[in-house]
């Protein structure tokens, strides 16, 4: 991927500065109304009111632009990131102190599902390389359907016609209506967005995604015949995983930094206490959450191991809470903990 693709985000990432000093709030910045991370994020928002903890789910253009605001912007304790985002970050960091400082401090909440990559697409666009030549939104450019879009169409040597930077919201139509031929959007089937729409499956079709090279980056996945109205076969494609991020507040720094580090560890608490019941009744996607599906690379949070401790209590019961500070930057802490705390 060209080192450009992420010069932008990443830029804002350094010169968005903190806000003023305002009341404490929780915040998890999310996704597009009609996208898979909102509904995630809304399920969170539930464990967190069911004890007393008001979380505000932020809507957003993505993945680029959450982990932005986890890195920089006040009472955004947590943010939903695609992988391929997280893996491309780390391929430039070692080298590059402008992501250096963009990355600084921001760790791994918890891994979360695969999100599909569908290219929704005029019919004669038999495969990936059919787009060549043609009229295709890649999403925004601060979005994580904007980095993948680009990063595939890079890897396959598939140059658009014209690239169009806008949101999957504002693509759909324009496909149905003939403005453009194809349109990326990356979220965890079923999307509303194409189960809430009269997509005309005469005219109109998911591409398939089954390409080697892209094989190296992403997981091959498929999405079942039935899931969309428009679609009555089995989809080949590949998939990213959705990660919850956050940030590695210092306790012995503010009162801020404590009441952050309090959040990430009472909700480390709920979700991991929870997760059956989100497997019940959230987003069908939390079925096929796999907490042990750490990206490569990343650290998860010092605060977040503190929440997940056997003896650790949220703000909503009774009981001291565990100090946040210092400890094994390792992963293998969380793990044990993670296997302590869902054992049957």
């Amino acid at each position: 991927m060209k080192r450009s693709v992420l010069a932008a985000a990443l830029g804002l990432a350094l010169f968005v500065g903190g806000a003023s000093a305002q009341e404490f709030e929780r915040n998890i910045m999310t996704g597009g109304a009609q996208g898979t991370y909102i509904k995630v994020g809304r399920d969170i928002a539930a464990l967190g009111a069911e004890c007393g903890l008001k979380l505000n789910v932020v809507e957003s253009a993505g993945s680029l632009e959450n982990f932005v605001g986890v890195r920089n912007r006040r009472n955004t304790q947590f943010g939903i990131v695609q992988s391929d985002v997280l893996e491309y970050l780390k391929t430039f960091e070692a080298n590059d102190p402008e992501v250096q400082k963009a990355v600084k401090g921001v760790r791994i909440m918890f891994p979360l599902y695969n999100e599909e990559i569908h290219v929704l697409a005029r019919k004669d666009i038999g495969s990936m390389k059919d787009l060549a030549g043609r009229k295709v939104a890649v999403g925004k450019k601060d979005s994580g359907t904007f980095l993948t879009a680009t990063l595939i169409m890079d890897i396959l040597q598939v140059k658009a016609g014209q690239r169009m930077d806008i949101n999957p919201e504002e693509a759909l139509p324009k496909l149905l209506s003939g403005e453009i031929d194809a349109f990326f959007y990356v979220a965890g089937a079923p999307a509303s967005l194409f189960s809430g729409n009269a997509i005309d499956k005469a005219k109109f079709h998911l591409v398939p995604i089954t390409e080697a090279p892209l094989l190296a980056t992403y997981t091959p996945s498929r999405i079942e015949a039935g899931t969309y109205a428009f679609q009555d076969q089995p989809v080949d494609l590949i998939a990213v995983k959705a990660v919850m991020m956050t940030y590695d507040y210092d306790t012995k720094r503010n009162a801020y930094h404590r009441d952050s580090c309090k959040t990430v560890a009472d909700f480390s608490n709920l979700i991991v206490s929870g997760l059956d019941k989100l497997k019940t009744t959230g987003h069908p996607k939390w079925k096929t959450v796999d907490l042990t599906a750490l990206p490569p690379g990343w650290q998860v949070g010092v605060c977040v191991k503190a929440g997940m401790a056997l003896d650790y209590k949220p703000a909503c019961k009774a009981g001291a809470a565990t100090s946040a500070s210092g400890g094994d930057d390792s992963n293998e802490e969380y793990l044990n903990l993670l296997k302590q705390r869902l054992q049957p």
